[in-house]
């Protein structure tokens, strides 16, 4: 008797976005790492300008955590792809 295989799941994880939101009068801007594709957040932050200075921009970050900023406070969107972080000591440039 054979057994079934089972699916695979890959082991390559999508990757993750990085979107940084500057503020007005904020001396740090806000970073918060995000599960969403680039094009569903660069959605998000076009929908809450385009409801006007009354609206926010409501992100969620990859631990589920919501991210809110009124429209009128904000400078600038920027939004990357996460690049994995080098460990360790490399004499490679």
């Amino acid at each position: 008797m054979r057994a079934e295989a089972r699916p695979r799941r890959s082991p390559i994880k999508e990757e993750d976005v990085e979107v940084k939101i500057g503020v007005q009068y904020a001396p740090r801007e806000l970073v918060l790492e995000s599960n969403q594709s680039p094009a569903e957040v660069e959605a998000a932050v076009t929908d809450a300008i385009d409801g006007g200075d009354k609206g926010v921009l409501s992100l969620v970050d990859e631990k589920g955590r919501r991210v809110i900023v009124p429209v009128g406070k904000i400078a600038y969107v920027e939004i990357a792809e996460s690049s994995p972080r080098p460990v360790g000591f490399s004499s490679a440039r």
